[in-house]
């Protein structure tokens, strides 16, 4: 039995998206349907809408990969998911390859991605591999659409740090403290370093002061060598070697990521979370001098997304503060407004209103 769906689809780059209906199949023996209560709304999405990003699904598409929902269906061997709410992680792997069984699911080749490879949730429902979906009650007490966030901004800040090898005491230079840089503030914080956030937005610095960072400098006021020089006096203020140093690029803009790269010091680590299409010229010859580290890091993997829902659950990650809400049928003028840097909250957009 078919279900027919009500989307938003990207027909054309640099237009409006368009509703329509959308007929999706019974699940397959591997796969689920979930009735979408929030999507997020991310740069991501923009990129793909105004065409400067390419989505790797042919158009039309459904766009959205930040999605909480409940389950209505599934193949025989996810019955027991049908009726639970859970988040769709935005990085959907195969779990049966190198990368799965070597613990990189989220570089998983034949990874799925809503919104990307598969149509995604700007819709009221979404079919998508059953297998990587994370059922929520671990995080009880938290209103369950807010939980959207978690399918991309929590989770990639989360696998960010992670990645960086962050540990107490560690000093964590945040550059972007907006939407997942927010979260990396607040993970890192959680998890016992000092944090100095830096961003070109004083609201953004407030809010990353009031949930973790113990400094705030603002790089739209002032020069990137002065950023660099305050945030390694603080970090040696603290008593924190620059070995202990670990830098998360969160920004994604060409000013961002050269200021980042600019931060590294001895023996420090760079964790590279942003993206921007646009190119950037960084001396190479740094990491070799410094014998510094850079990481790349793309999403997260669904089995890390249990401690993520636990450290929600303790009050140590609030998402609250970060989200706003707003029906499914004002991403139009929503995707407008985050291209004139309008948004100062990741908006959740409900299908039902």
């Amino acid at each position: 039995m078919t279900t027919t769906a009500t989307a938003w689809f990207l027909d054309t780059p640099a237009q409006p998206l368009v509703r329509r209906e959308l007929a999706l199949d019974e699940p397959a023996a591997d796969q689920a349907l979930v009735e979408v209560i929030a999507c997020g709304l991310c740069h991501t999405d923009l990129g793909f809408a105004d065409g400067s990003v390419k989505p790797r699904h042919a158009l039309p598409l459904v766009l959205g990969h930040e999605v909480v929902g409940t389950v209505r269906a599934a193949g025989a061997a996810h019955a027991a998911l049908v009726g639970r709410s859970v988040i769709v992680p935005a990085v959907l792997p195969c779990g049966r390859c190198e990368f799965c069984r070597s613990g990189r699911a989220n570089a998983c080749p034949s990874q799925q991605m809503p919104g990307n490879d598969i149509h995604g949730g700007f819709a009221t429902h979404l079919l998508v591999p059953a297998a990587p979906l994370v059922p929520v009650e671990a995080a009880a007490g938290t209103p369950v659409e807010e939980l959207a966030v978690v399918a991309d901004a929590v989770s990639t800040a989360y696998q960010a740090v992670r990645r960086a090898a962050l540990g107490p005491g560690d000093a964590a230079l945040v550059v972007g403290a907006g939407g997942v840089g927010g979260f990396v503030v607040q993970i890192a914080r959680a998890l016992g370093a000092h944090v100095v956030a830096c961003d070109v937005g004083a609201e953004r610095l407030a809010t990353a002061q009031g949930h973790g960072a113990e400094v705030a400098l603002d790089a739209g006021t002032l020069p990137a060598a002065e950023v660099r020089k305050a945030a390694h006096a603080q970090a040696r203020g603290w008593g924190v070697p620059s070995l202990r140093w670990r830098i998360f690029e969160c920004s994604g803009t060409p000013a961002g990521q050269q200021l980042a790269f600019g931060l590294l010091s001895r023996g420090a680590t760079l964790v590279q979370v942003g993206f921007t299409p646009a190119a950037v010229e960084v001396r190479l010859s740094n990491l070799m001098a410094f014998d510094a580290t850079v990481h790349g890091t793309w999403g997260c993997p669904p089995d890390a997304y249990p401690e993520v829902l636990r450290l929600i659950a303790a009050g140590r990650v609030r998402l609250g503060p970060y989200v706003d809400r707003a029906p499914l049928s004002r991403v139009n003028a929503l995707l407008e407004d985050m291209a004139h840097h309008r948004l100062t909250r990741r908006m959740l957009l409900d299908p039902r209103s």
